[in-house]
Parts: structure tokens; C-alpha cells; sequence
């Protein structure tokens, strides 16, 4: 009930704001709540919207009929739809039965502080994100404690975030040898993100079915290498080879062989500042700002999307 009246307190908005200011389009970010109150409000007559589709709202789609079910009318009755990733375009296109082609695949914009390259190495791997099972951080640190025994010297790892497996990490890394040498930072702010990864010689990523990837783009736009799994959209992020590594989701030694490689590669960190420079310049907030100019230009001369 209480979803249902935002909801609809939603559309009642979209409505009177395009009443009273004259609005030729409406911009809904996520398919719910947002795209639904663009959509109610589009079916009473409120102007036409464009759908911005971020990750979380299109991974409830593989979980539950009910909400594909409700999302195919909202995905099909916007003149344009967005994604963070082309894995979310492909995934949302064969929910709506669209053409994945027609859905315009651009990150929202992202600045970093500091100047790609600017940190100083040698803080050994690092990573950061809420401490919860599908971060996968129970592999990481088993792929430290692997590293350290293959190579016969400890890799420090730091991991920057809190959430309810944090005691349970915190018991593994004991588990497995490797807690003498990893840290657990603990929440940070958003702002204090590049300060607390600036040091690290590469970055770990193995979360799987990510939107996007944020947190690697922003390691790769600070110039750090980095290793992620190769899943969600992840790939439009990482390279597979040079600045980082991509692998299969949950391959231990894949992941340890692949953080043994870049931490080898006297490249990587170049070739990372090199990803990085063109990563800042198409997520700058300009550049994304003229991508969406052209998607509300293309909405108002357009009619739905074209079906299979």
C-alpha cells in the first residue's frame, strides 16, 4: 500500500508540474517507483517520458514475474530508454520484448578527486563496497591468503566499507591466515573514497551482477589497475587485459592469477592512468550532459520503441 501511494503521489506530481510549468517530457529515473508514476501520469494525459534504468530496478526483474510483468508497459511506453550498461540494456530489452539497440547505454556522470595517477603505490590491494554476500569478498580475501602462500610474501589488503559480514570476513581473514596483514577501514564517506584507495598498486573487484561497476570506474579514473569479475556490466568498465583483468565470476584461481599478473606488470599502473584519463572525460559531467540533450531531442521527435 505504502508503494502504491508513492506511486501514485508520483504521477499526481508529474502532472501538476507539467500543468503548471508547461514540461514537453518527463525524465523517470529507475522503472520503479519513478518510471511508473511517468507512466500513470503519461496514461491521464501528463506529457511523454524518458526512462533511465540504473541497476538494482533491472536485477528485481530476474527475480520476481510480477515485477516483469509490471515493468513491460513502463520499459514500452517510454520514448527513450537509458542504462548504465549495455548488460542492463540487453537484460531490460528482453524483458519489453525492444530492440536492445534503441536503448542508449551511458553511464551517469561521475568526477573523482585528484588527478589520475597522482597516488603513491605500494599500498597492495585494496577495495570497497558494503560488506554483504554478493560483493563476493569472502573470495578475495581467499585469493590473498592463496597469493601469499604461491608467492611466499604477504599482499596487504584493504578492505573500505561496513555491513552485516563484516564480523564474518573479519573471522575468514583470521581463518585463513592473512589477518595480520589486512585492514578493514570501516564505512567512509563518499569524498574520502580516493583518499582511502589513492595508495593501493591494484584495486579488486569481484562483486557479481553490478549495474555498472562505479566503484572499479573510480579506481581506473584515479589510475589504479584493476581485477574484477567479468559480470554485470563490468566489462564496459574494465579491459580485459593492460590496465586490468577480467574473470569468470567465482574462479578463485583465476582471480588469484590474475592479481599475481598485474601486481607483476611494471605497465599496469600506466596503462591505467591511460583508461582512466578517457574514463573521466566520458563520464564528466559536460559530456554526459550533451548525450542526454540529444536523448530528449530524440524523445520529442520520436514515437515508442520499436517492438521484436
Amino acid at each position: 500500500m505504502a508503494l502504491a501511494g508513492l506511486i501514485g503521489c508520483g504521477a499526481l506530481a508529474v502532472r501538476r508540474a507539467a500543468s503548471r510549468h508547461g514540461a514537453d517530457l518527463v525524465h523517470a529515473h529507475w522503472w520503479i517507483p519513478g518510471g511508473v508514476s511517468a507512466r500513470w501520469a503519461r496514461l491521464t494525459g501528463g506529457p511523454p517520458y524518458v526512462l533511465t534504468l540504473h541497476g538494482y530496478d533491472v536485477l528485481m526483474l530476474k527475480r520476481s514475474r510480477a515485477a516483469r510483468a509490471m515493468a513491460r508497459g513502463v520499459l514500452r511506453g517510454a520514448r527513450v530508454i537509458t542504462a548504465a550498461s549495455s548488460y542492463l540494456a540487453t537484460e531490460a530489452a528482453q524483458v519489453a520484448g525492444i530492440d536492445p539497440a534503441g536503448i542508449v547505454v551511458r553511464p551517469m556522470p561521475t568526477e573523482v578527486g585528484g588527478t589520475v595517477g597522482d597516488g603513491p603505490g605500494g599500498g597492495g590491494v585494496v577495495t570497497v563496497g558494503r560488506l554483504t554476500p554478493f560483493k563476493r569478498l569472502d573470495l578475495l580475501i581467499d585469493a590473498i591468503a592463496a597469493l601469499n602462500k604461491a608467492r611466499g610474501r604477504p599482499v596487504r589488503l584493504t578492505i573500505v566499507g561496513d555491513g552485516t559480514e563484516r564480523a564474518a570476513l573479519e573471522q575468514r581473514a583470521r581463518d585463513r591466515g592473512i589477518a595480520g596483514t589486512t585492514v578493514f577501514v570501516g564505512a567512509v564517506a563518499p569524498d574520502q573514497v580516493p583518499a582511502a584507495i589513492a595508495h593501493a598498486d591494484l584495486f579488486a573487484f569481484p562483486a557479481e551482477n553490478e549495474g555498472l561497476g562505479l566503484a572499479a570506474a573510480e579506481a581506473l579514473m584515479l589510475g589504479i589497475p584493476v581485477v574484477a569479475a567479468r559480470s554485470g556490466g563490468v566489462p564496459d568498465i574494465v579491459p580485459a587485459t593492460g590496465a586490468g583483468r577480467l574473470v569468470t565470476p567465482g574462479d578463485l584461481q583465476g582471480f588469484v592469477g590474475a592479481i599475481a599478473a598485474v601486481l607483476d606488470d611494471p605497465a599496469a599502473r600506466h596503462r591505467a592512468r591511460e583508461v582512466g584519463s578517457s574514463l573521466r572525460q566520458r563520464l564528466a559531467p559536460a559530456a554526459v550532459a550533451r548525450v542526454f540533450a540529444d536523448v530528449y531531442h530524440r524523445a520529442l521527435q520520436s514515437g515508442l520503441p520499436s517492438a521484436k
